[in-house]
């Protein structure tokens, strides 16, 4: 899939970097290449034969940084002084904390309805975690939340758990940062409006900020599955992944080295993503 336009202007300016390497290397070389006399009809056309060389090299460093840009699977950004990276891959397998998105219930029922099996949430639960269900559920209710993270109780709910917690609380487990991020609504669907997505990124980063202890941390992109973002159905993995690092960027989370940030995207979904963007704006963002 072509994610970077041929003729893109960014594209340009990172061809230039390698041009002018590749212009230097060739003004050395050249002068000392000899061209057979027997290859060339006349003794003028050497220094067309050159500049064709000249020509087609520039060619052919442009094409492969063209397709270079295109299948960037893994970039590393700085922004404000912190290392953040955005790679493809398994967030069970990414190293130090690794964040996992529930609902606001934090709901561990895995029945299709409730949670998927098929999500980083579904997932955890059933792949993952290595104590019976009960005992995280047990660990959840008895966990040392601020007084203004828990909302209330639905005690209309018919399926999951009753207790309701702020969107942006976090639930150390283990080597596991629980989130709670989408709201349900009494359907059970997952839904968030753009405010709430950005009240949910301004509190989590601000939380992570307060219990990292200079460990990296690995996310997803929130809002990548499910979830739904009133009035805004067409929005892209690429654009909620730009709202996350604008978002860690204007919040008070610093990455004091070595720690990091790394943002995960799976397999099947990395293509989607124009990375090279990502990697090429000021930020990020």
């Amino acid at each position: 899939m072509t994610k970077v336009a041929f003729f893109d202007r960014r594209l340009l300016a990172t061809f230039y970097k390698y041009a002018t390497a590749v212009s230097v290397f060739l003004s050395f070389v050249f002068p000392f290449v000899d061209i057979p006399k027997d290859c060339l009809p006349a003794p003028s056309y050497g220094l067309w034969y050159k500049a064709a060389a000249f020509v087609a090299a520039f060619l052919v460093v442009y094409i492969a940084v063209w397709v270079w840009s295109n299948r960037l699977r893994n970039v590393s950004i700085n922004i404000e002084g912190s290392e953040v990276n955005v790679v493809a891959g398994d967030i069970f397998q990414q190293p130090g904390l690794k964040v996992i998105a529930f609902n606001e219930y934090f709901d561990t029922l895995v029945d299709e309805r409730v949670i998927s099996s098929r999500s980083v949430n579904g997932m955890f639960v059933k792949q993952i975690l290595k104590t019976p269900v009960a005992d995280l559920d047990n660990y959840i209710e008895n966990y040392q939340f601020q007084d203004d993270e828990i909302i209330g109780e639905n005690q209309n709910r018919r399926a999951g758990k009753k207790k309701r917690y702020k969107i942006g609380t976090i639930c150390v487990y283990e080597e596991f940062l629980l989130a709670a991020f989408s709201k349900f609504d009494e359907d059970n669907k997952a839904v968030l409006t753009m405010p709430e997505y950005l009240e949910f990124l301004i509190n989590f980063w601000d939380r992570v900020n307060s219990i990292y202890g200079q460990r990296s941390v690995s996310t997803t992109i929130f809002g990548s599955g499910i979830t739904r973002i009133k009035g805004h159905k067409l929005i892209s993995d690429e654009d909620l992944l730009k709202i996350m690092l604008w978002t860690f960027r204007i919040s008070e989370m610093r990455f004091k080295y070595p720690a990091k940030l790394t943002i995960v995207i799976h397999e099947e979904k990395i293509n989607k993503i124009n990375l090279f963007d990502i990697q090429t704006v000021k930020n990020g963002v």
